[in-house]
């Protein structure tokens, strides 16, 4: 694994760290490569059953590397190719399906300000946990750009189409009290408390009921654009897979023996 990425897994959670602290994490090639292959790497390990994504230094992520950004189109120009907008194919797309797709909860602790594509990768968490310092940007209007790292789909799923009209075509930085009054942020803690307190919530996640939770991520997705009959019957198909999980028979058992419930992840 790069060192612009870190990764460890403990006691069933993965932590994936941004780590370009000294560029407040801006996302070169080399990142967003070692990001992808992390997310691919947590979401295949059995024995991770919850992520944790966050980032060292004073943000979260601010973006796309524009440096980096300038160099690729200066590149494109001189070769009449336009190959620098892949990265969104390459790079952008399988990291947010990564994030979305994961069978098992992604928890973003938000240290700072997360902008562009980090606020994308952000918004595709399944919680975020969010320090009192931190705001969100979405960046890509002002460099004459659209939403990209999935933001068009998850952003108006968090606090509503005109809201996110709003956000995207006048972007400017968001405070994380009004984010978690908008929606987007799931709770607020003081910065000196969101190593701690991100880590308390992805570690509660890493030792509950795995295989719900990735129903319920499933169900979620899929109610959001379609009928009330078509969800109902994808409730019923995943709730047969629930029924069927060991963890369901643990926590019946659980519940009969008036103990708590000791879920294994199956």
């Amino acid at each position: 694994m790069a060192d612009t990425v870190l990764y460890e897994v403990t006691d069933g959670l993965a932590t994936i760290t941004l780590n370009r602290p000294d560029a407040m994490n801006a996302l070169n090639t080399e990142l967003k490569v070692a990001l992808r292959d992390a997310l691919g790497r947590a979401g295949a390990d059995t024995a991770v059953r919850a992520v944790l994504l966050t980032a060292t230094g004073r943000a979260f992520c601010v973006g796309q590397d524009l440096k980096e950004h300038v160099t690729s189109l200066a590149a494109d120009r001189e070769s009449g190719t336009r190959t620098t907008m892949d990265t969104v194919k390459d790079h952008y797309n399988p990291i947010v399906t990564a994030i979305t797709r994961m069978p098992k909860p992604v928890v973003a602790g938000i240290n700072g300000v997360a902008a562009g594509a980090g606020a994308g990768f952000a918004f595709a968490a399944d919680y975020r946990v969010v320090a009192d310092a931190a705001t969100f940007n979405t960046s890509f209007a002002g460099v004459a750009l659209t939403a990209d790292s999935g933001v068009s789909w998850t952003l108006p799923r968090l606090i509503g189409r005109s809201r996110a009209a709003d956000l995207l075509l006048f972007p400017r930085n968001v405070p994380a009290q009004e984010a978690y009054e908008l929606g987007i942020a799931n709770k607020v803690v003081p910065a000196a408390e969101l190593a701690a307190e991100a880590q308390a919530v992805a570690r509660r996640l890493a030792g509950g009921p795995t295989a719900a939770y990735a129903a319920i991520k499933e169900s979620l997705e899929y109610g959001a654009d379609h009928s009330l009959a078509e969800s109902l019957a994808k409730e019923d198909e995943l709730q047969s897979r629930a029924g069927a999980s060991e963890d369901h028979g643990i926590a019946v058992a659980a519940f009969l023996d008036k103990e708590k419930p000791r879920f294994v992840g199956r």
